[in-house]
């Protein structure tokens, strides 16, 4: 007999299964006890099954079969749908499994959606077509054939197939009663009659006697779909023992798919845990470029504690974090959110890097006894072209030059988060403009075939290669992260992996303006003339009415409440912004005034006439800032054409 084919005709190949001795009457197909003998050593070689169907050229099989063989072939189906983990896997085992041993046949319904554990779906039960498998057609002697079906659980009708695609369980209709009877029924019973034409379509010719068995599919808590087998007209019919079988099939399948349900649903959530404590896009900063990755440890467990941030902070400046939590599971990615979000509200502080992370420590610490992780904080500044980084018990960043020369930043170790009562200390470094900083987690440098510092160093020296293919030219960012990925071998990934990958582009000393300023009544008159003048030397004199306005506005502000010297920082880069900072922590809030108030107008016209702006607390104060869009031909950056 031919292998079985797919709807278009074409040849489907089978993988390789063991043997299943057959229940009861079957075809035989080739598949002798030889390898049957070798699963099961101690038996005694059953003889060749030799085929019923004339075309074969064999005997027909007797009537009878020892129940053993029953008891085995059910054992070895059970075993081959347990192995399925997700829900395909789980139907097609239970396919697999069946035909041609024990049906010719199957169609396999499941609940579209499947219900999750308690949930309770509403509206009416719709029964989908999930999956069906068949021998080829081949006509008898008698011209008899079994029910056209389609290939595929997604094809209907058009093409070819006689058996509905979805059925509608009508409430105390025959299929619902079936259904709810749980056991298995020969479609000759009359239940069965009246319920398969609902669950297949009217349309749908069954072979006649007990040659089709219909088996509800029931999970741990209600009924989530049916199975149906059949037989050839030529095959001998099954018999009433071929009901235990099948229900031993039906409530294996159902369950493994309860279970492949929950399971799906627990990775999905793990999964959009892991996710949305991750960036969902990282922020485009002056001065910076940046590019990210994170992998898993594994398909099956994509929960870990690896992560990574950019942070803008006040003067154009933007923090560069990423940190490593003990452990890979859900408390695991809990405690690296909470990590995360506490990162970001000491950011915002604009607190130094040792600070953040003996902070970091500390919440850590109110977390657990047992709450430990590894942070790198770094703050980037584009205007002095300089990076402060301070280290909590994380691998050391590495430092790409424009000349294509890598080096392993020499940053103080640390202790880890959590350890407690230690200090943190900083390091001060150039960061020149061309230079690219790698930031990662110790999963893309050590494994259990290579020690960190093997890691660290073939990370140093693939940099270096992937360099060299640029020439004088820095290698952009997105592909030199995958360069730097390949790296990882087969045994490589036994972690997860956050990688975050920053260009220093700096911001040059002619396109910034910067004073300090008196707090005096006449300060914002001053502050109006020499944001006139950097305009003129930047040929933006477009802007001068706009920017005088919002500076003189933001300037009579901070004059109003400051005691010391404010600083008024104008920056050319693909925007004009404007810093204004004083001593004040006081943030300013946008207000509607009353027509009868003399002030509070100020930061509404900085609202509507500013592409963007905020305030941002400073341990010394606060710094409240604005951006204006270039003219159209002033936008090409200088020194960047």
């Amino acid at each position: 007999m031919g292998r079985p084919r797919d709807g278009e005709g074409r040849a489907r190949q089978r993988p390789q299964e063991p043997a299943v001795p057959p229940p009861g009457p079957r075809r035989g197909r080739g598949q002798g006890g030889g390898r049957r003998q070798a699963e099961e050593p101690g038996r005694p070689e059953a003889p060749p099954a030799r085929s019923a169907h004339p075309a074969e050229g064999g005997e027909p099989m007797p009537a009878r079969q020892p129940g053993g063989d029953r008891l085995r072939f059910v054992g070895a189906a059970t075993r081959r749908i347990a192995r399925g983990i997700d829900l395909d896997e789980i139907v097609l085992g239970l396919c697999r499994a069946t035909v041609p041993t024990f049906a010719d046949a199957i169609l396999v319904y499941l609940r579209d959606p499947l219900p999750v554990g308690d949930e309770r779906p509403a509206g009416p039960v719709v029964l989908r077509l999930r999956r069906t498998d068949r021998i080829p057609e081949e006509a008898d002697t008698n011209g008899g054939r079994l029910p056209t079906l389609p290939a595929q659980p997604d094809l209907g009708p058009a093409m070819g197939g006689m058996a509905a695609e979805l059925a509608e369980v009508v409430p105390g209709g025959p299929l619902a009663e079936v259904l709810r009877g749980v056991r298995p029924l020969f479609g000759e019973a009359q239940a069965a009659q009246a319920a398969l034409p609902e669950l297949l379509g009217t349309g749908t010719r069954m072979p006649q006697g007990q040659r089709v068995i219909l088996a509800p599919l029931r999970g741990r808590r209600r009924v989530i779909g049916a199975a149906v087998f059949l037989r050839r007209p030529d095959r001998p019919a099954f018999e009433p023992d071929d009901l235990l079988v099948a229900a031993q099939l039906a409530t294996h399948t159902a369950l493994g798919v309860d279970k492949a349900v929950l399971y799906g649903r627990e990775a999905y959530i793990a999964d959009a845990l892991q996710r949305t404590m991750l960036p969902d896009s990282l922020p485009q900063p002056t001065g910076v470029r940046l590019a990210s990755r994170y992998l898993p440890a594994a398909e099956t467990a994509r929960v870990g504690g690896d992560w990574y941030d950019a942070i803008p902070l006040p003067g154009s400046r933007v923090a560069l974090v990423v940190g490593d939590v003990m452990g890979h599971s859900m408390t695991s990615a809990a405690i690296m959110g909470q990590l995360r979000t506490t990162a970001q509200t000491l950011a915002g502080l604009d607190l130094p890097p040792q600070e953040v992370l003996h902070h970091l420590d500390e919440q850590a610490q109110r977390l657990g006894t047992d709450r430990m992780a590894t942070c790198l904080y770094a703050v980037y500044d584009p205007v002095a072209h300089r990076i402060i980084i301070a280290n909590a018990g994380h691998p050391p960043p590495v430092m790409l030059h424009r000349g294509g020369r890598a080096e392993v930043l020499r940053v103080p170790p640390g202790a880890p988060i959590g350890v407690g009562g230690v200090d943190f200390e900083a390091v001060e470094l150039d960061a020149p403009a061309g230079a690219t900083l790698v930031l990662y987690t110790d999963g893309l440098v050590e494994s259990r075939i290579r020690d960190v510092w093997t890691g660290i160093e073939q990370l140093r020296e693939r940099l270096t290669e992937t360099a060299r293919l640029t020439g004088p030219n820095p290698p952009p960012l997105e592909p030199l992260c995958d360069e730097v990925l390949d790296m990882l071998g087969p045994g490589d990934r036994d972690d997860d992996i956050a990688l975050l990958a920053a260009r220093f582009d700096g911001i040059a000393p002619s396109d910034v303006a910067y004073w300090y300023l008196d707090p005096k009544a006449q300060t914002a008159g001053q502050a109006r003339r020499l944001a006139r003048r950097a305009l003129q030397r930047w040929d933006l004199e477009d802007l001068t009415d706009q920017v005088e306005l919002l500076v003189s506005e933001v300037v009579t502000n901070a004059v109003r409440y400051a005691e010391r010297p404010i600083t008024l920082r104008l920056l050319r880069t693909d925007v004009l912004r404007c810093e204004v900072g004083d001593d004040v922590p006081q943030l300013p809030r946008l207000r509607q005034a009353r027509p009868s108030d003399e002030g509070g107008r100020g930061l509404y016209l900085v609202n509507r006439l500013a592409r963007r702006w905020g305030a941002t607390r400073l341990s010394t104060g606060k710094v409240v800032w604005f951006e204006i869009s270039m003219p159209p031909v002033a936008r090409r950056l200088p020194g960047r054409e």
